[in-house]
């Protein structure tokens, strides 16, 4: 028999994105069906950009802030609001021994330098040698240890004084799907009491666009909802950050922490993505998960809005027959903390006992009034990794 003081509880949720900072904002958005994003400053394709934050409140020396690149700073804000609502910030003693695990992408490009390396590329007359000189010289190496991926735990850790173990996770969309398996694994096992998870993305840069248009992925204007892009498939990229408090009950309980929801189950795959590969792994993944209530459970979904990947997990969510909201629509795909962010709009909508308005043209996403005690989290990444996650009610 499970060690019901090893349940994981959700207690602290953090989020910053286009609907604005905190769980009221973005729960208003979503409950109103109203998204927000630019389709000019990059046209033609479709972002949805960070809302202005007042970087003091959550980051308060300047140099600390002017040393970060922006999806650094987004994350390390969404931390810093996570936190808080966990009411951990300034608990040394908690902080001290919180462990910490982020989904981080490869950081950012400077833009000059790459553009001068290419421009001059071209008329080299030995190609090779030159990109080696101008990648030893050009690239600063003060330049180059800021775009790695773990600085954005170091810098939480610097700034909120997390200071347990660390992991960061690379690997798109699958590395949140495995930080937050991790996080329930290690809690469940009792190697972790308390963790920080999440992570954050700058969805607002050229070089990204790029390279998700090279593969076909970059949605193009005119904005759709997720489920109706089978003429324009694609995703719009996301500016936001993601982080959830994920603490053993017995632990929450000894400090008087209340539970927004336990975190019960998460699975993982990495298919080969052949057709019907992902709607298999899904069903694989859903027989894994504890039952799963027909009347009074709903589906979060994760789905990108890419072809096929998108069309194999709405025939899989349409035979389960669980009413459907893909977060997509409203705030946009931000590739790694994308599972963390759906599973805290999960953990929103069980706080407020129903599920929260459909944001969709085609009528797949159903109204549902009933009381919400269940939501399965899905996670299908717009290239590799299948995930779900079950986050239940805690009454």
């Amino acid at each position: 028999m499970a060690d019901a003081s090893r349940e994981a509880w959700i207690t602290g949720i953090g989020l910053v994105s286009c609907l604005g900072e905190g769980a009221d904002a973005h729960w208003q958005a979503y409950d109103a069906a109203t998204p927000v994003y630019d389709a000019t400053t990059f046209a033609p394709y479709v972002v949805h950009p960070l809302a202005p934050l007042t970087l003091d409140s959550q980051i308060p020396k300047k140099g600390d802030q002017r040393q970060m690149e922006q999806w650094q700073r987004t994350g390390v804000y969404a931390a810093g609001l996570a936190l808080d609502s966990a009411g951990l910030k300034g608990q040394a003693e908690v902080l001290g021994r919180t462990d910490m695990i982020v989904a981080a992408g490869g950081g950012e490009r400077d833009y000059a330098v790459d553009s001068a390396i290419v421009s001059g590329l071209a008329g080299a007359d030995n190609p090779g040698a030159y990109l080696n000189e101008r990648l030893t010289s050009d690239l600063r190496p003060t330049l180059f240890l800021a775009q790695l991926s773990n600085l954005l735990a170091g810098n939480i850790s610097i700034v909120h004084g997390v200071t347990g173990s660390s992991r960061t996770f690379m690997g798109e969309e699958g590395s949140g799907i495995e930080a937050v398996r991790i996080a329930l694994a290690r809690i469940a096992a009792g190697q972790s009491d308390v963790a920080l998870v999440g992570g954050s993305q700058n969805g607002e840069r050229k070089d990204l666009l790029l390279l998700f248009e090279f593969g076909g992925y970059a949605l193009k204007d005119p904005y759709r909802p997720v489920w109706d892009r089978a003429g324009q498939p694609g995703f719009a990229t996301a500016s936001l950050g993601a982080f959830l408090v994920i603490e053993a009950r017995a632990h929450a309980e000894a400090r008087g922490a209340k539970p927004l929801a336990r975190l019960s189950a998460v699975v993982s795959d990495r298919t080969a993505r052949a057709p019907g590969a992902v709607e298999a792994s899904l069903d694989r993944l859903w027989g894994a998960l504890p039952a799963v209530a027909a009347d009074r459970a709903a589906v979060v979904s994760g789905a990108t809005g890419v072809t096929g990947a998108t069309d194999e997990e709405r025939a899989l969510l349409a035979a389960r027959g669980l009413p459907v909201r893909a977060t997509g629509s409203v705030a946009g795909h931000s590739i790694e903390p994308q599972f963390v962010f759906n599973i805290a709009l999960a953990t929103l909508a069980l706080g407020h006992g129903r599920l929260f308005a459909p944001c969709d043209t085609t009528g797949f996403e159903k109204p549902f009034d009933s009381p919400l005690d269940q939501v399965v989290v899905t996670g299908v990444g717009h290239w590799r990794g299948e995930g779900l996650a079950l986050v239940e009610a805690v009454r």
